[in-house]
């Protein structure tokens, strides 16, 4: 009997861990991204945080693993009124940034069974989890 996969919205920060991190946070971001037990959720906003530098510094490499990532994606969260609504809420309940707070809304709303990231420690989004 198979289990179902685990819904895993993937911050950005894993994304560039997983390509430019240092080896022991890259072979981390990279067996979380190779599980095949993870169904994977994003939204544009993670896009955002990663692909235009990588395209405005024509690293070809760089936007295929990106794009590889994305293609993965099984469920894409978009940009709305309720998003944005969240968004402001847990941003100003843990005091993060905006591009945090709409990474974390977009988990809570696709109901995702986790999120990922490669921050650090005393970050705020690390104190989303409970």
């Amino acid at each position: 009997m198979t289990s179902n996969p685990t819904r895993t919205f993937i911050d950005s920060s894993v994304l560039i861990a997983a390509w430019r991190g240092n080896l022991n946070l890259r072979m981390k971001a990279l067996t979380i991204l190779s599980d095949a037990q993870r169904e994977f959720i994003s939204s544009p906003f993670v896009r955002l945080e990663v692909r235009p530098k990588a395209i405005f510094h024509k690293n070809q490499t760089e936007i295929a693993f990106y794009d590889a990532f994305f293609a993965s994606v099984t469920r894409w969260i978009n940009p709305y009124k309720k998003l944005m609504v969240e968004a402001e809420n847990v941003g100003e309940r843990f005091g993060l940034n905006g591009m945090d707070a709409l990474h974390i809304a977009a988990a809570l709303l696709s109901r995702s069974d986790e999120f990922i990231t490669a921050e650090r420690p005393t970050s705020p989004l690390v104190a989303c989890r409970g």
